[in-house]
This record gives structure tokens, C-alpha cells and sequence, in this order.
């Protein structure tokens, strides 16, 4: 499903990305860890197609992202599911009016709208929270309805970026088991963060970043 080899990305004089070269299947959940200044956000930004980088090569599905153009780049994020530390809501908007958004600016007709919402928010524990606003939820809250937003598209892949980077232990180790819960439901996930609790509970393939290079790849599936 994705293949990345030989990313360099430079911000001036200073690369954050250095000659990284992975590969990663259908249905896997790789976590992606290391310091601050690792670039662990920069990979996740140059996967979504947010940031160019300088050479290499980024293909994923048979699109290879550092070579398609602003509208490509627009049609192949609605194939894909982005979740960020900031949960970037619609303040004047419910729970499920968040959601349902995303759908609405695609076009589908209002009876698969809240079919499909009214499913996401049970799958992420929203369901009492639907007729809410954002103000008026938890910091926990506020990124299960990020993630229900990523996911009302159905994506077959799902990226995010320190999605626990705002959160209290509680929350953090409930949304690494939400995450869990999705990857068993059949969506790949690349995940970065820094919380080691996230990566105890995840388990699984941890690819370690280290002043832009890659310097460790666990529990990484063999080839038979």
C-alpha cells in the first residue's frame, strides 16, 4: 500500500528527513516515535501531501504524492483519513453536525449522511455526545470527534500526527485503544507520537526516527 524510499526533506541548510526508505502493507498500524526534532511530523505532513520534499520517492496506492498536483493532492486526501494534535472543529457546529460536515461537502444525500454519522459516533463512543458543541466537550472528546470526522469517509488509511499530544493519561490510553479498535476493523494507521504509554498499548511495528533518520524498524511483518 505504501512505499517510501530514499525521503529527504531540507528546511534551509537543516534536513529534517534524511535518506528514509520503508515500506508498509494494507492493514498494518505502525506507530512512528522518536525526540522532539525527529521529524516525525514532518513525515506524517509529507505522507498527506501538506509538505513537499526534496528527493525521494512517496507512493502510496499507485499515487506518488510528491509528483501530483494541488488538485490531485485535494481528490487523494478524501481518500485518506488525517487526524492532527489540533482538532481544528467547527465551533458553531454540534458533534454531529462536525461529522456529518464532511460528507455534506462531498455531495452524498442525506439519508446515507446520518446513516454513516450516526454509525461513526457510536464506533467512537460519541453517541451521547452528539447534540453538543465544542465547547462544551472534553479535550478527549474534542479529538474522538476529530478521529470520527477522519473516518466518516471510510478511508482505507488513516494518519495521526501526536493525536494524545493534548491529552491526560486517561484520555490517552483510551484513544490508543480507539485506535486499536479501528486498525482491527480493517484500516491501516501511521501514528506518531511520543507517549510511550501509546506505543505500549499499540504494540505492533514502532519505526524509530533519530535526526531525520531512521534508525529502527520493530516488529516490522517478514515476507514469506
Amino acid at each position: 500500500m505504501i512505499l517510501i524510499e530514499n525521503l529527504t526533506k531540507k528546511h534551509g541548510a537543516h534536513t529534517i528527513l534524511d535518506d528514509v526508505s520503508f515500506k508498509v502493507s494494507g492493514g498494518e498500524l505502525v506507530t512512528i516515535v522518536g525526540g522532539s526534532g525527529a521529524g516525525k511530523t514532518t513525515l506524517i505532513h509529507t505522507l498527506v501531501g501538506a509538505e513537499k520534499i526534496d528527493s525521494g520517492l512517496i507512493k502510496i496506492d499507485n499515487y506518488a504524492i510528491n509528483k501530483l498536483s494541488p488538485a490531485q493532492i485535494q481528490a487523494y486526501r478524501r481518500r485518506i483519513g488525517i487526524v492532527f494534535q489540533d482538532y481544528k472543529l467547527l465551533p458553531k457546529k454540534t458533534v454531529f453536525e462536525n461529522v456529518a460536515f464532511a460528507l455534506e461537502v462531498s455531495g452524498h444525500d442525506k439519508n446515507f449522511i446520518n446513516q454513516r454519522t450516526t454509525d461513526v459516533l457510536k464506533l467512537t463512543g460519541l453517541e451521547a455526545k452528539r447534540n453538543s458543541f465544542p465547547r462544551q466537550l472534553s479535550g478527549g472528546e474534542k479529538q474522538r470527534v476529530a478521529i470520527a470526522r477522519a473516518l466518516v469517509h471510510a478511508p482505507e488509511l488513516l494518519f495521526a500526527d501526536e493525536p494524545t499530544g493534548n491529552l491526560d493519561p486517561e484520555n490517552t490510553a483510551a484513544l490508543a485503544k480507539l485506535f486499536l479498535k479501528i486498525n482491527k476493523s480493517g484500516t491501516t494507521i501511521i501514528l506518531s507520537t511520543h507517549n510511550k504509554e501509546v506505543v505500549n498499548i499499540l504494540g505492533g511495528r514502532v519505526i524509530t526516527l533519530d535526526k531525520g533518520k531512521l534508525i529502527s524498524d520493530k516488529g516490522k511483518p517478514t515476507t514469506k
